[in-house]
């Protein structure tokens, strides 16, 4: 039987976003992430030894992630979100069967890279499959959708972590890790990818709305990750062709620098308090059996927000503005007031800034006309790493004199002012073709 033409993009978005959501899941569903920490202490590291493992791994990502940019633009992103769980299986199989700093230190360096290789790759991927079947406006929600994936991922790993562990210890909880590694691995086999390797820069005026165009003519990379083939060019020379025209795109186009600015000022602030928030449940005086009942409150909200891209992409500057604001506001109340209560405002205010975040990756998505876009998102990417440091930073000074709370509604603060700026920045529609004036030179 032929498929229809409106039956062949319903297929082809359906596969896409199964493959997304599955990979997503698998991507967090990583039983490790509980103990980890717990396997450095008992293999007798020391705390600073412990934080300088964060600080590798944290520093590989930044150092390649524009890098790798590049390269998904000028060769095969699903190869590339084929490969990197494989370097992330490798890395833990190391921490289990040879612990020790070494080896730790060279599993963070793998997971560094695993998360450099996929940043940028995975969203470019996605907006431009759906672009290619006319479903454009469908990113958010299915990024949205995806984010969620993840987090049921994270606190699936978190409930069976325990048990696991009671049953074989490490050995045990890392042979779990390594097999969902290479499931995510096989996941990421079944992307669907029809591209050319870019030719030459193309650099466009932005528009608010993605276009839909009919899909492309383009002969469709084989099903298997194998089968990829990157630029006919040298590889030096492309990889510098499509480093060279994401950022030419950045210098050239307004929009484009405003939507980059906005997705490290939503996104980094939130995603570096998220790792203080058992020491603020603490604090608000429960015992230390509900600390992980209330976290997973937090988790569940922020899972929501995801959730709620389909009905958030229909805010306006002035609506991504008041969600900014509202969220806000509700993490410096919830903050402050240090009680369970508290914590539900704070669960809110996660929620929110997920919501936010995931819309500003979309704007992102929306104003790039060029060949660059793996190269831009991961320009985000180092913006928002970046300000993550910056984020732990600023908590170790503000957090050795203030409680938790205080220093969490500081961090709110950050959040009005990027809000302040959308709002006052805001221009009249314009028509379709001109020139994006509705971003802002400052975050937006």
């Amino acid at each position: 039987m032929t498929l229809s033409p409106a039956r062949v993009p319903g297929t082809g978005v359906r596969r896409l976003t199964a493959t997304l959501y599955g990979y997503a899941f698998l991507d967090d569903f990583v039983l490790l992430y509980p103990v980890y920490a717990l396997l450095f202490r008992d293999t007798g590291l020391t705390v600073w030894q412990i934080s300088s493992l964060f600080a590798l791994w944290s520093l590989t990502g930044v150092l390649l992630e524009i890098p790798s940019g590049a390269w998904a633009d000028g060769a095969s992103r699903r190869v590339l979100l084929w490969f990197g769980p494989l370097l992330t299986a490798a890395g833990f199989a190391l921490w289990v069967l040879t612990p020790s700093y070494w080896s730790f230190a060279l599993g963070f360096v793998l997971w560094g890279a695993k998360g450099a290789l996929s940043s940028g790759a995975l969203e470019a991927l996605v907006y431009e499959e759906l672009d290619r079947l006319g479903a454009a406006d469908r990113y958010a929600p299915a990024m949205g959708r995806a984010r969620a994936a993840g987090l049921v991922g994270v606190m699936a790993a978190m409930g069976l972590a325990g048990p696991v562990f009671a049953a074989g210890g490490y050995p045990a909880v890392g042979l779990a890790s390594v097999l969902v590694c290479l499931l995510a691995a096989v996941t990421a086999s079944r992307f669907p990818e029809h591209r050319t390797a870019p030719t030459a820069a193309v650099v466009r005026p932005s528009t608010d709305e993605p276009s839909a165009e009919e899909p492309s003519t383009d002969e469709p990379l084989a099903d298997g990750p194998s089968t990829d083939k990157p630029s006919a060019d040298e590889p030096g020379d492309g990889w510098a062709r499509t480093l060279r025209a994401g950022l030419a795109e950045a210098r050239s186009n307004r929009s484009v620098r405003g939507a980059l600015l906005l997705v490290p000022a939503v996104t980094a602030v939130w995603g570096a308090l998220d790792e203080y928030t058992p020491l603020l449940v603490r604090d608000t005086g429960v015992p230390e059996g509900a600390v992980p009942q209330l976290l997973l409150l937090v988790w569940a909200a922020a899972t929501v927000g995801g959730l709620l891209a389909d009905v958030g992409q229909r805010l306006g500057t002035g609506g991504l503005a008041g969600l900014l604001a509202g969220s806000a506001l509700a993490l410096a109340a919830g903050a402050v007031a240090r009680t369970p209560a508290g914590i539900a405002l704070v669960a809110m205010a996660f929620g929110g800034f997920q919501l936010a975040s995931v819309l500003a990756d979309a704007r992102l998505q929306q104003r790039i006309e060029g060949t660059g876009r793996a190269t831009l998102t991961s320009v985000a990417g180092v913006g928002t790493d970046l300000t993550t440091v910056a984020v732990y930073g600023g908590y170790a000074v503000i957090g050795s004199t203030a409680a938790h709370g205080t220093v969490f509604a500081l961090f709110a603060v950050p959040y009005l002012v990027t809000a302040l700026i959308l709002a006052t920045r805001r221009t009249p529609a314009r028509t379709a073709r001109t020139a994006d004036t509705s971003a802002p030179t400052a975050p937006g």
